[in-house]
């Protein structure tokens, strides 16, 4: 239970940095409802959950312990440890502002310019189409698989993170709105991404310590 806590905490943190799919929700919300971007958000959990299904059936394909295994683990580890330093090192430097999310400004266009299926494949397109999402998973499968998880709690792991994903969105969608969130939210972002980062490095050394315990 530890465990799923550790990672499901990881996989919630890395959420909290705003990314393309963070601003497709934003944008799409502020300009046409969010009832329409929740169409967005649909798109964009379903593009989770098919790397997340392909990370977690992969490991299947490896035996544990073994040394083409151990490798994927470390290339898992070391991509951990990149995107956490980089939480870390740029932490509140991707301003929502930068990306032009403004209330108000987008407000003049037409609601009905897409239609809910042009919405959901938009949201979709922009979650697979970004490789952090394939290498993440993959991650943190790899590291889940090295410590012998039952399949049960892998299953649970997939269903919390594709539930995640979707909940965090639509709250995004929901009340990107309001800008006293997006003072508040503004003000955390940094914080979250260093936490995020220390959480991430965390596990990738963790993982990486059990495996020289192994070879040694």
């Amino acid at each position: 239970m530890q465990q799923f806590f550790f990672v499901a905490a990881a996989h919630f943190l890395a959420l909290l940095s705003p990314g393309p799919d963070f601003f497709l929700v934003a944008r799409t919300s502020i300009r046409a409802g969010w009832r329409r971007a929740a169409n967005v958000c649909l798109g964009i959990a379903f593009a989770n959950g098919v790397f997340i299904l392909a990370a977690f059936s992969g490991i299947t394909l490896f035996r544990p312990d073994s040394i083409s295994f151990i490798a994927i683990q470390l290339a898992g580890c070391a991509y951990l440890l990149y995107i956490g330093q980089l939480f870390i090192r740029f932490a509140g430097r991707n301003s929502i502002a930068e990306h032009n999310v403004e209330v108000g400004a987008c407000m003049t266009e037409s609601a009905d310019v897409m239609s809910p299926y042009r919405e959901s494949d938009m949201g979709f397109l922009s979650g697979i189409l970004n490789p952090k999402n394939a290498l993440f998973y993959v991650s943190l499968a790899t590291l889940l698989g090295g410590t012998h998880t039952a399949m049960s709690l892998k299953v649970a792991y997939g269903v919390w993170m594709f539930s995640i994903v979707l909940l965090w969105d639509l709250l995004v969608a929901i009340f990107i709105g309001n800008r006293l969130f997006l003072r508040y939210f503004s003000q955390m972002l940094p914080w979250l991404e260093r936490i995020s980062g220390v959480i991430l490095i965390g596990l990738a050394l963790s993982v990486i310590a059990v495996n020289v315990i192994k070879l040694s």
